[in-house]
C-alpha cells in the first residue's frame, strides 16, 4: 500500500490516501466517512484497524473520493513524526569517512550500530524547495532509506523487532558539511550542521509489500545526470537490528523514523561533488518512488564567528 499526504486546493487542508495501481488517489477521510482521520500519524498508531479499513474501501471506492495526481499536491507522507534517529549503516561509506580524517575505522563501530537524533520539526516533501542555509557554504544530500515504526515496544529482541516496521520511505537528509566538520571535531553533533532540513517521500509503502534487501536499489541524480547509485543490500546494520537496539531500555512508538544513512557515494561529500543552489536532486528507489527536490538560494551569508562574539565575553 502507497500512502501519501495531500492537499487539494487549500493549502492548509491536509488530508491522507493511498495512490491506487492505476495512479489515481483515493481520499480514505472521504472513502471511509471520516472514521479516518486526515493526518498519518494517528493512521500508523492505528496499526491493523486502519489498514483493514483501507482495504475494505479499496475495493468498491467511491466516485467522489478518487482524484486524479493532477489535482492535488503531495506532500512528506509524515508531517510530525515523534523522533527522527539517523544510523550509519553502511561500512564502505564510514571507511570513505575514516580515510579523508586520515584514520581507520575504528573497532567500535562493529560493536554498536551508532545513530544521532535528528530534527524532526523541519520537515520536507517531494517537490518541495530546500532552503540553503545562511550558514554554511557545503551544501549536501545523503540518498538513504528511512523505516517507520508501526508498533510501540520496549526491550525488543532482533527476531521480534521486524514486526515493529510499518513501513518504508526515501530519505534525503540534508547536510551542512562545513559546520558538521567543526561539530565533530568536538565529538558533538551533528546538529546544526544536519537540522534544518530532512525530506521524505513520495510515499510510504507499507512493509508488507517490499523486502529491503531485494528491493531497495538506490540512484541520485543532479539537474538530470546520475551521481551514483548502489543498493540497501550493502547495508552492515538492518532496520531490525536498529530497532531493536533503539528499544532498549527505551520505548519505541508509532511514527518514530529511523534513517539508513547513505550508501558510498550517495553523497556529494564521497563523491566530492558539491551542489549549487537552483539545482535539483532527484533520489530513486523503484519501489518507493522518486523525491525531487529543488536547493533554494540563501538569503544572505552569515560568518558565524562565535569566537568574537561569545556571549561570555559580555558579562
Amino acid at each position: 500500500m502507497k500512502l501519501i499526504t495531500f492537499t487539494k486546493g487549500n493549502p492548509d487542508d491536509y488530508r491522507i490516501g493511498v495512490l491506487t495501481d492505476n495512479n489515481k488517489v483515493l481520499d480514505l477521510t472521504i472513502a471511509t466517512k471520516n472514521k479516518i482521520l486526515p493526518c498519518m500519524l494517528p493512521f500508523i498508531q492505528g496499526g491493523e484497524k486502519s489498514l483493514s479499513t483501507v482495504k475494505e474501501v479499496l475495493s468498491k471506492p467511491t466516485s467522489d473520493s478518487i482524484y486524479d495526481l493532477t489535482e492535488i499536491k503531495i506532500k512528506a507522507p509524515l508531517l510530525n513524526p515523534p523522533s527522527l534517529k539517523d544510523f550509519f549503516a553502511f561500512e564502505e561509506h564510514a571507511k570513505a569517512g575514516a580515510k579523508r580524517r586520515n584514520e581507520t575505522l575504528p573497532d567500535e563501530w562493529y560493536e554498536v550500530p551508532a545513530y544521532y537524533k535528528g530534527n524532526h520539526r523541519e520537515i520536507y516533501g517531494a517537490n518541495d524547495e530546500i532552503p540553503w542555509p545562511n550558514y554554511t557554504r557545503k551544501l549536501d544530500f545523503e540518498c538513504e532509506i528511512a523505516c517507520v515504526v508501526g508498533k510501540k515496544g520496549k526491550n525488543i529482541s532482533i527476531d521480534e523487532a521486524k514486526n515493529h516496521i510499518f513501513g518504508y520511505m526515501i530519505f534525503n537528509d540534508f547536510s551542512a558539511r562545513d559546520i558538521q566538520k567543526k561539530e565533530m571535531v568536538l565529538r558533538m553533533g551533528p546538529a546544526k550542521g544536519k537540522d534544518f532540513a530532512n525530506a521524505f517521500g513520495p510515499y510510504l509503502v507499507t512493509s508488507d509489500e517490499v523486502d529491503p534487501i531485494k528491493d531497495f536499489f538506490l540512484s541520485v541524480k543532479v539537474n538530470g545526470e546520475e551521481w551514483s547509485n548502489g543498493h540497501f543490500k550493502d547495508q552492515y546494520w538492518g532496520f531490525p537490528l536498529m530497532i531493536s537496539h533503539v528499544s532498549q531500555g527505551e520505548t519505541i512508538y508509532p511514527g518514530d523514523i529511523l534513517g539508513s544513512g547513505t550508501f558510498y557515494k550517495g553523497c556529494g561529500l564521497d563523491l566530492d561533488r558539491w551542489i549549487q543552489p537552483g539545482d535539483t536532486i532527484e533520489l530513486s528507489v523503484p519501489k518507493l518512488g522518486i523525491l525531487k527536490n529543488k536547493i533554494g538560494k540563501p538569503s544572505c551569508q552569515i560568518e558565524l564567528n562565535y569566537k568574537k562574539n561569545r556571549v561570555g565575553a559580555k558579562n
